[in-house]
């Protein structure tokens, strides 16, 4: 598991540096309103996570459906993730009456972060880039870098 956290985590970096980078050029000399901006890097970061796993981290495991299905549901779990981070926001700001901007940064970038990033570890390797059980366990699913699911 230990290579498969750091794969995801290396992955989850280059996705986020590609997010970030695109999303101050498109708000600065592109000069896109916020909201296209972060829509767009958004998509960017997760086109970049998605590739990373793919290729990379869970290139050994034989995909069971196409590679836009597989897009798609990626592209989901990171949705939930960023909804997420947005409740956690939501909870300390609104439910519980924490509204300076340090407030915002933990709820939304410390532990919102921490659980999303949870979420989404959970989501992509047992939603996306999952192995059937008939493979698990045998010559052909360890020939193909597969491994039993954590969740069971």
């Amino acid at each position: 598991m230990g290579p498969e956290i750091l794969g995801f985590a290396a992955a989850g970096v280059c996705a986020y540096a590609a997010d970030l980078g695109l999303f101050i050029w498109l708000r600065g000399p592109a000069g896109l309103d916020p909201l296209t901006a972060k829509a767009l890097s958004f998509v960017a970061g997760c086109s970049v996570a998605y590739a990373g796993n793919a290729l990379g981290t869970y290139r050994r495991r034989a995909a069971r459906v196409s590679r836009l299905r597989q897009y798609v549901v990626f592209f989901a779990v990171n949705i939930a993730g960023a909804l997420v981070q947005l409740l956690c926001i939501a909870v300390s700001h609104y439910g519980l009456g924490l509204t300076s901007q340090r407030a915002d940064t933990v709820s939304g970038a410390g532990i919102g972060m921490a659980l999303a990033t949870a979420l989404r570890f959970w989501g992509t390797r047992t939603l996306v880039f999952r192995v059937s059980r008939e493979t698990a366990g045998t010559a052909k699913g360890a020939a193909a870098g597969g491994e039993a699911s954590w969740t069971g």
